[in-house]
């Protein structure tokens, strides 16, 4: 049998027993296991992970541990940096997470949802998408498919949104209002002419702008729920800075 340390810095810490909590944890094991087999057996999902240091030296995932090693691992700091400046984060939610995908269209952010999408779905769309796959589940995560994800710690909907933006940095990034919050698809302006048949007399009479869903049909405008939506966002994006 060979036994190794581990030791894990910062959030993930969350994911271990309070008395293994910025300890050194004994692992004991047979023969060629990897780094990230590892790991993930004392319950951390490699999209938690950020660096790996095996007795001061920088390993990837697929280093073999061997009898004595000390592995030190601190978290991902911005998952973002790893695709380039440039990129815009897209997202998948499982199903229990269908008021953040809510709120993640409403600030202007790609996001896949459906409520009855199977694991093997999920960490396909992460995948061939390239989306980061937020999460409940932390098996979910544990999927070698799976590059990119993160394991939500909040249970409330509105502290989620507030931990997404701060994990991710997307502050800067906000464009509310850019996707249809039903479907996901990207809002087009649309005359008001051509919807006047569907709308109600008040908002005929007091509304000028409209905007349309070409998924799913729907018609968008700044009623007085806009408003609201707009406070929200704004007192969101100042918890999270």
């Amino acid at each position: 049998m060979i036994t190794a340390t581990f030791r894990f810095a910062g959030e993930l810490n969350d994911f271990l027993h309070e008395d293994e909590k910025t300890a050194a944890i004994p692992c004991t094991f047979n023969n060629d296991q990897s780094v990230k087999h590892l790991i993930e057996s004392l319950g951390i999902p490699h999209t938690e992970i950020g660096c790996i240091l095996v007795n001061e030296k920088a390993v990837d995932f697929s280093y073999l541990v061997r009898d004595g090693d000390r592995v030190e691992a601190s978290p991902h700091r911005n998952d973002l940096s790893d695709k380039g400046q440039n990129h815009e984060p897209r997202f998948v939610l499982d199903s229990h997470l269908g008021k953040l995908a809510h709120y993640l269209r409403m600030f202007g952010f790609d996001t896949l949802y459906r409520n009855d999408y199977h694991d093997d779905e999920l960490a396909e769309l992460s995948a061939v998408d390239d989306r980061i796959l937020l999460t409940r589940d932390r098996r979910l995560l544990m999927r070698s498919q799976v590059e990119y994800g993160y394991w939500m710690r909040h249970k409330i909907p509105r502290l989620q949104i507030v931990e997404v933006l701060r994990r991710y940095d997307l502050c800067d990034l906000v464009t509310p209002f850019r996707c249809c919050i039903h479907c996901n698809g990207l809002l087009q302006p649309v005359s008001k002419e051509q919807v006047l048949q569907r709308l109600e007399p008040l908002t005929k009479k007091y509304y000028a702008q409209f905007r349309i869903c070409p998924g799913c049909d729907r018609i968008y405008w700044q009623g007085s729920h806009y408003e609201r939506m707009r406070r929200f966002i704004d007192q969101v994006i100042l918890e999270a800075h």
